[in-house]
Parts: structure tokens; C-alpha cells; sequence
């Protein structure tokens, strides 16, 4: 992960889940600032509250794109800096990150857990 997409991170703003695969497209949204990022095993862990509809998709594709972006950050045309993000997800109701992610976000039901394939900056 480079240092600009962890940047963007830091900032409030909408995060897109898109189950890029299901007919139609199944697009869900939260906020960056509740996506949890591990580094060194290269996953994000999102709270799901809802989000029953990509979790219905994943047991046909689990291949997730998530959009993020923030006007804060310097972009590569000018202010603002935003990333699509690929991997796979699954949903769990137990084990170490649902009890971290239940602690801190006492109303979700689930986490999605989501292992990165690549990261990309688009602007």
C-alpha cells in the first residue's frame, strides 16, 4: 500500500463497495473511516450494518472493486486523490476482527473482510 492511497485514508468520505460480478451490479456504501486497514496482511475489515445484498451476491462472485477518494489529498491532476481497490470479501459473524469491529461499532451484525488483489490511484 502506498503512502498516498494510506494518506486518502486518514480523511472522512464515502466508501463504494461494488460486487462488480452480480447481475445487476450489487453497490453498497459506507464510510472510510470505518474501514479497517492491516498492512501487513494486506485485508481491510469493513462493519456491515446492512449490506445484505452484496453478501447474497458473494455466494455467486466474491470479487469486490471499492472506490475512495478525498479533495484533501494532492491527486495526479490537481487536488484530490482517489483509488479503486480490488480483492475478494467474505463475511463473518466471529473470530478476533468481528470482536474488534463489534467493540468499536456496536450495531453490526457482520464484517466484511476484504483481501486485496491490487490498488489502483485513478485521479
Amino acid at each position: 500500500m502506498d503512502q498516498k492511497f494510506l494518506e486518502v485514508m486518514k480523511h472522512e468520505g464515502p466508501a463504494t463497495i461494488i460486487a462488480l460480478n452480480a447481475q445487476p451490479a450489487g453497490i453498497v456504501n459506507t464510510w472510510m473511516s470505518y474501514i479497517t486497514i492491516d498492512q501487513e496482511d494486506n485485508q481491510l475489515y469493513l462493519p456491515a450494518a446492512g449490506m445484505h445484498s452484496i453478501e447474497a451476491d458473494f455466494a455467486e462472485d466474491n470479487h469486490v472493486v471499492i472506490t475512495v477518494g478525498s479533495k484533501e489529498v494532492e491527486g495526479t491532476a490537481g487536488p484530490g486523490a482517489g483509488f479503486y481497490i480490488y480483492g475478494t470479501g467474505e463475511f463473518y459473524a466471529e473470530g478476533k476482527h468481528y470482536d474488534q469491529l463489534k467493540a468499536k461499532f456496536p450495531w453490526l451484525r457482520k464484517i466484511l473482510e476484504v483481501k486485496i488483489d491490487r490498488i489502483e490511484q485513478k485521479i
